[in-house]
């Protein structure tokens, strides 16, 4: 529950509460607080805060009065200090009265949290609050580990979600890119899901309506990045999946948190390839948790190819899976557990098909790489040539029309009216995309045939790309 909500449910009649965040001007909160005659408490973001403390004016009441302000409360205060807001908390701090009770609650302690301490608290005094079993967990919680081969990774997920059907579950993925590119080919795949969310830090206009109809369902899937990881509270979700492992320990801490609450029994699960499972010890001398093994579930669909027939027919999904597989490899790079989690052994042929891709993308990480594992998708491209050659046809088109159409492209800027420009924009993008699927063919043919070696094949199919 949101500390606003919180206060209203409240039976205090008289408590006046207001929120401050960003999104409108700061006169408009100004204007709130002489409507409302004060608030008892206020809640708001740092940087809105700072903002309107800053805003010196003669019918600034609101800044006048935080000279009477008794209790500050920093909640989530390590989040607040990763995220840099240091600057702006000591301008905040800078002009309330020295004379007020502080507190600052955080689920872990760090060496900025002291500094924070020091700076602006007098006699602090540390209360911790801890279960009675030694574990960063909580004891309903049981946590488990899935060794899950990169090629099969999705089509596990997918199984997971079809045997779960009925629960209520987070996943989490490292990157925005995912998060769009699995909500995308998952509603393809499982179009009876009762509930399937995405949401993510570049989500901003529907976030709120997001959260709130998840928080009100009884079963469904969120797909989500860490922007989910804490400071939310959603009821009663059964299971949380980590798909991506996060790029810190605390972070798992905070992931599973969003299950088991309030006394409840939960769930969590992390899919680790074979070269991350080291990652479970790590976790074990680091952050105290034990993760039981649990295999992934029996007689798993292989979905790679429906998805790829997907991609053939939608660019649109060709283009978000690309995305989705760049992103999670410039995010693998940045894993605080580097040693751990190391891009030299990723097996990125294998990984690609877990990504469900027509072709890999040309990347600097992959240069000079094998990409053993990766199958092209010979009947797929073959399949979907023959249907553009069909639809070509059948309009009466002729690849001497669509060279005559090519010269007379320079023209389109000017002397043509809008709908023809459309029409031939559409045309010589159709014509492009031909184009690239014949060249896959006679590649792949050519590889078939034994004419080209196999490394031969996977630079040049990569290098199609750039």
């Amino acid at each position: 529950m949101s500390p606003i909500k919180l206060f209203k449910s409240l039976k205090f009649p008289n408590l006046r509460v207001q929120l401050i965040t960003g999104g409108h001007s700061i006169q408009k909160d100004v204007e709130k607080f002489e409507k409302m005659k004060g608030a008892h408490v206020v809640v708001g973001t740092p940087g809105r805060l700072a903002d309107v403390l800053s805003a010196r004016n003669a019918n600034n009441n609101l800044c006048r009065y935080s000279r009477n302000l008794e209790i500050l409360i920093l909640d989530e205060a390590d989040r607040l200090l990763e995220l840099h807001f240091e600057i702006l908390l000591g301008n905040i701090l800078a002009v309330l009265p020295k004379q007020r009770r502080t507190g600052l609650f955080s689920a872990t302690q760090t060496k900025q949290l002291d500094d924070l301490k020091r700076a602006g608290l007098r006699n602090p005094v540390t209360v911790s609050v801890k279960e009675k079993h030694n574990l960063k967990t909580p004891v309903q919680l049981q946590n488990f580990v899935t060794q899950v081969e990169p090629e099969a990774k999705l089509s596990v997920l997918v199984a997971f979600l079809k045997q779960h059907r009925t629960e209520k579950i987070m996943v989490f993925l490292s990157t925005c890119a995912t998060v769009q590119y699995f909500h995308t080919i998952i509603k393809h795949l499982f179009p009876d899901l009762s509930m399937l969310l995405a949401l993510h830090g570049k989500l901003r206009s529907n976030r709120s309506k997001v959260f709130a109809k998840f928080s009100g369902t009884k079963s469904g899937v969120l797909l989500c990045t860490d922007v989910m990881a804490r400071g939310v509270d959603i009821p009663k979700v059964d299971w949380v999946v980590q798909y991506d492992p996060p790029l810190s320990g605390s972070v798992f801490v905070h992931r599973c948190g969003r299950t088991a609450r309030m006394g409840n029994e939960g769930s969590a699960v992390v899919f680790l390839m074979p070269n991350e499972m080291s990652y479970t010890k790590f976790l074990t001398l680091n952050q105290t948790i034990k993760l039981d093994p649990m295999q992934a579930p029996e007689n798993v669909e292989d979905v790679t190819d429906v998805i790829r027939h997907l991609e053939a027919d939608n660019e649109s999904i060709y283009i978000e899976a690309m995305r989705a597989f760049v992103s999670y490899i410039q995010s693998y790079r940045k894993h605080e557990c580097n040693l751990l989690f190391r891009v030299e052994e990723l097996e990125f042929g294998r990984l690609a098909m877990g990504y469900a891709l027509l072709k890999i993308p040309y990347m600097p990480e992959l240069k000079g790489k094998k990409l053993s594992g990766f199958k092209p998708p010979i009947g797929i491209i073959s399949h979907h040539l023959e249907a553009k050659r069909a639809a070509k046809n059948a309009r009466g088109g002729s690849k001497r029309r669509y060279k005559k159409k090519r010269k007379n492209s320079d023209i389109i800027s000017t002397d043509m009216n809008p709908s023809a420009k459309r029409r031939l924009k559409a045309q010589l993008k159709e014509e492009r995309e031909l184009d690239e699927l014949i060249m896959d063919e006679k590649l792949i043919k050519k590889e078939k045939l034994h004419k080209i070696t196999k490394e031969q094949f996977e630079e040049r199919f990569l290098s199609m790309d750039k």
